[in-house]
């Protein structure tokens, strides 16, 4: 796992070298082993090592025979060795053994089609000195990120994180209202948006092209997930097929020159991970768990279950439930707002992680791909009443019950019937995009101060989602918001949260139920295999029962919580004051403070759960001292210096 740099002069002109470096040199944290440059006229690439594989001669930026085509890259091409093997057929020659050499000759045999042939996550920057091209691409499901910007002055810079464009001073430092208002409604800015103006984030499954004189950029896409229906086989044949898709992929991702292990939470993917990893190798797989002291929060007792019948070599260590002094560490790590709360314990399990291993497998990616959500289950028992009503019925039915039943954060889900009108009231993309924001359009319109909604001139967050509905390969009701989740919230949010706190470790975490060959053939099975009675993942749980203990398999689903509303009343309470009525954030002009202060009071009291908003709201605060320091004066979408 690495990090990547580079710059690119649109107009030819000579590369800034210091600046390259002070780029590569924010990344050090993915790339501890080696770093290196290089530079040419109008082109500087660098690159940040965390060795994994050919320690020994894999060195980046690396070039083809004669030196006309180099690549800097993060990532891994899990399939590298059947390319080597067909490349070298077709007369290329090879000089090492690491994967990063496929990807040059793969471009120069089949140029931008190469990404076609590429198993793995990945994302590169390739300079072709005869075609005068720079090529850079991001894998299928946005595992590796990449970040670009092209600048008034015609230089093109990219990234593997933010803070490596931040350290050029002539990056456009405004803010994106639409991205502000994106992340008050999901809790991340989803792709290809960034909180500033003119930069952005190569968008999952596409590729970018560049040439000297070039003066706009349009991203291509190359990959989709398809939700093409296959053909009926029996519940027995799917099991089978998909343990050996599994196996397949847990096993090719098992290479590795050092340490390697996988973590384990106690839940079903992460389990399966471990169940096949387990059966593939003859060493003992190492594993590693966090435990809370809280029961309603810990899981670790299942994970052990796992570690036990599989004989692993099991790592667990408690996390402290007053583990609350990374929220400023989260701001660094992040670049823009994130307010994903369990990025806290990620963090630690990476921590512990890397104590032990240098590589690690883990199960994300199995609540999109296989419909394990409890929010699906919701969503398919309200879509049943859409279609028993038009909307022009519903909206003013429902939208009438929900403003008269009162808000109730404290009940159960069943008996939160305020929400579930509010959604009745919308179609099935607004009410999927009620069910996941963190403040609903009303809290927003109370947050947002008057100019601030002005400037969004009408423009509201549930558009992300409109758009990638309007595209969808599917129509079917769970298989649409599957791919919605898959489009934004699995790599704006879960992927990213899992890349920022794994390399601030420089540990490299590998994900293969997100390998692209298992997630096509996945998406193309019945709805009814996937969420089946309100059971979710129901035939990948069928297809464990003989790896994996029932209570394992079929228990309510926990994750990464954290006690953020006992937090904000009890040792946090006056931090949260503090930061949400200070300065920083009644200094942007963004925010009604007096709503803010009535959010706060109402949550402290404890006549209402806003744990969620301020949470959010903190994670901004903490973002703008970091970004921009203390001794800034800050207004909406405008930075300035305090002379």
């Amino acid at each position: 796992m690495c990090g990547i740099v580079g710059i690119f002069d649109t107009r030819g002109g000579e590369i800034n070298r210091g600046l390259l470096e002070r780029m590569n040199q924010t990344q050090i944290h993915r790339g501890p082993n080696e770093g290196a440059i290089h530079i040419e006229p109008g082109l500087g690439l660098g690159h940040r090592r965390l060795s994994i594989m050919d320690v020994a001669g894999g060195q980046q930026p690396l070039f083809n025979e004669d030196g006309s085509v180099v690549v800097v890259f993060n990532g891994e091409i899990y399939n590298f060795q059947t390319l080597v093997a067909e490349l070298t057929a077709l007369g290329h020659q090879f000089r090492t053994h690491c994967d990063t050499e496929v990807i040059v000759h793969a471009w120069e045999q089949w140029g931008e089609r190469c990404v076609d042939r590429f198993n793995g996550m990945f994302a590169f920057s390739l300079w072709d000195r005869n075609r005068q091209t720079l090529f850079m691409a991001r894998d299928r499901l946005g595992i590796k990120p990449f970040y670009y910007s092209l600048l008034n002055n015609g230089l093109f810079l990219f990234s593997s994180e933010l803070k490596a464009l931040l350290a050029c001073s002539e990056l456009n430092r405004t803010f994106d209202h639409q991205a502000i208002e994106e992340y008050f409604a999901y809790g991340y800015i989803p792709e290809p948006r960034t909180i500033f103006n003119g930069t952005f984030k190569l968008k999952p499954g596409y590729f970018l092209k560049l040439t000297r004189g070039q003066t706009t950029i349009q991203p291509q896409q190359y990959w989709d997930v398809p939700f093409v229906r296959q053909e009926i086989q029996s519940e027995q044949e799917v099991e089978e097929t998909l343990i050996a898709q599994l196996r397949k992929s847990v096993n090719s991702q098992l290479m590795s020159e050092v340490p390697l292990g996988a973590f384990l939470s106690g839940g079903v993917d992460s389990s399966a991970v471990v169940a096949m990893m387990a059966e593939t190798t003859n060493q003992p797989t190492n594993t590693c768990s966090i435990a809370f002291p809280d029961p309603a929060f810990d899981e670790s007792a299942y994970a052990q279950q796992v570690a036990t019948r599989y004989s692993t070599r099991h790592f667990v260590e408690q996390v402290a439930q007053d583990d609350f002094e990374l929220v400023d560490r989260l701001a660094a790590l992040y670049d823009e707002p994130f307010a994903d709360s369990s990025a806290i314990p990620t963090y630690r399990v990476c921590e512990l992680a890397k104590k032990h291993v240098t590589v690690v497998l883990s199960g994300d990616g199995g609540d999109e791909n296989f419909a394990g959500y409890r929010r699906y289950r919701w969503h398919m028992m309200e879509e049943k009443l859409r279609t028993k009503l038009p909307l022009g019925l519903r909206r003013p039915l429902f939208g009438m019950l929900g403003q008269l039943y009162p808000k109730a954060d404290w009940a159960p889900r069943f008996l939160r019937a305020k929400a579930t009108f509010e959604s009745l009231a919308r179609d099935s993309v607004e009410g999927y995009f009620h069910s996941v924001s963190i403040l609903g359009d009303e809290l927003r319109a109370q947050l947002f101060s008057p100019a601030f909604r002005s400037s969004l001139q009408g423009y509201q967050a549930v558009e992300v989602l409109r758009d990638y509905a309007a595209n969808s390969p599917t129509q079917d009701g769970l298989s649409l918001v599957q791919y919605l989740d898959i489009k934004t919230y699995l790599a704006g949010d879960i992927l990213t949260k899992v890349d920022r706190a794994s390399m601030a470790h420089s540990l490299e975490v590998r994900v293969p139920l997100l390998d692209h060959e298992l997630v096509e053939w996945v998406s193309g099975l019945s709805p009814s295999l996937k969420l089946r009675q309100q059971e979710g993942k129901y035939i990948l749980k069928k297809s464990l029962e003989a790896y994996l203990p029932q209570t394992v398999l079929y228990r309510n689903k926990m994750g990464f919580a954290v006690p953020l509303a006992s937090w904000f009343r009890g040792p946090l309470r006056e931090r949260v004051r503090a930061g949400l009525l200070g300065n920083t954030l009644a200094d942007t002009g963004i925010f009604n403070m007096a709503f803010i202060k009535q959010m706060l009071d109402q949550h402290q009291s404890g006549r209402r759960d806003f744990s969620a908003p301020i949470w959010t709201l903190l994670m901004f605060e903490s973002f703008l001292r970091n970004t921009f320091g203390q001794d800034s004066e800050l207004s909406a979408g405008h930075l300035r210096k305090v002379a």
